[in-house]
């Protein structure tokens, strides 16, 4: 792919822990390593998180600007307000983590070719799950998994990774309850990563790297 080989990162791994400060490096603040449940600990630490892509080496990003929802200000739109009040759904944390990424992995997603999680990615973030650091929400309808989501949970930020919905607003109101989830345990911001209109729905925005680094704890 052009991809890997139109970026000349200027940092590589060295060891386990040879992540660059990202303050002065460019997005693409890494190349290479192996996905090991201590180095995604560590990257999530630095305010950073691997992004696998077909035929190149694992790529790590720290997005500059990055996208976030801070709980304080998180939204949900009216319409999503009525369909969440109805209680049609049923919501658990942490419940069935591997049939939610499994769910997340085969997920259609027309405006992307293939998906990032690999068979790779799955065994180490289970590890992660394993370890309280990676969690799920689950939405449920009479008894079916029918919607969810995942994510790492680094200090007061939660990541979030992938959604699916295998019926109209299951997704979404998962969303709802992660918010809800977090806020009750004192999270500050939700780390989209990326911007997408679903998050801009739920009040993500823009906030220099700098300032997102500023929610982490120290990196250990």
């Amino acid at each position: 792919m052009v991809f890997c080989v139109a970026f000349q990162p200027k940092h590589n791994f060295f060891d386990e822990y040879g992540f660059p400060h990202p303050l002065p490096a460019d997005e693409l603040v890494a190349i290479g390593g192996a996905l090991t449940p201590r180095r995604i600990e560590a990257a999530y630490r630095r305010g950073i998180f691997p992004w696998p892509h077909e035929d190149c080496p694992l790529l790590w990003f720290s997005p500059d600007p990055r996208f976030v929802i801070p709980l304080h200000e998180f939204h949900v739109p009216k319409s999503l307000r009525r369909v969440h009040r109805k209680k049609t759904f049923r919501f658990t944390v942490d419940h069935c983590f591997s049939d939610v990424i499994r769910a997340c992995q085969s997920a259609p997603r027309p405006d992307q070719d293939g998906t990032w999680i690999t068979p790779e990615i799955i065994e180490t973030y289970s590890q992660l799950h394993q370890k309280g650091i990676v969690h799920s929400v689950e939405t449920w309808q009479d008894d079916k998994l029918v919607g969810g989501l995942y994510g790492v949970r680094v200090g007061n930020v939660f990541s979030g990774e992938s959604m699916f919905t295998k019926i109209s607003n299951a997704g979404k109101c998962a969303m709802i309850h992660l918010a809800e989830w977090l806020h009750a345990q004192q999270a500050e911001v939700i780390d989209c990563q990326m911007e997408t209109p679903l998050m801009q729905q739920f009040g993500g925005r823009f906030i220099p790297r700098q300032t997102f680094l500023q929610y982490l704890p120290k990196p250990s």
